[in-house]
């Protein structure tokens, strides 16, 4: 799994520094730092929903700290189990 999260101006000032941490954190946790390549995407074009990464071919918009655990739970644990 391929998980890109934005880091262009708008991201940046909603927070995309707090999901890489997160994300960092959580892909630790749960032993999936070999199984996920985390990088950083300039401007995924939903410049007005908040947050955004993209999930091997799927933009998810509106992360930020009170989404990223539904966002995780439901695309990457999701994701990976399938």
């Amino acid at each position: 799994m391929n998980i890109c999260v934005c880091v262009g101006s708008s991201c940046h000032l909603k927070g995309s520094y707090d999901v890489i941490q997160l994300m960092k954190e959580n892909l630790e946790k749960n032993n999936l730092t070999d199984k996920v390549n985390l990088s950083a995407a300039f401007c995924l074009g939903k410049c007005t929903h908040g947050v955004s990464i993209k999930i091997d071919d799927e933009i998810v918009t509106g992360l930020n700290k009170e989404t990223f655990d539904e966002i995780f739970n439901e695309k990457v644990l999701g994701g990976l189990s399938k």
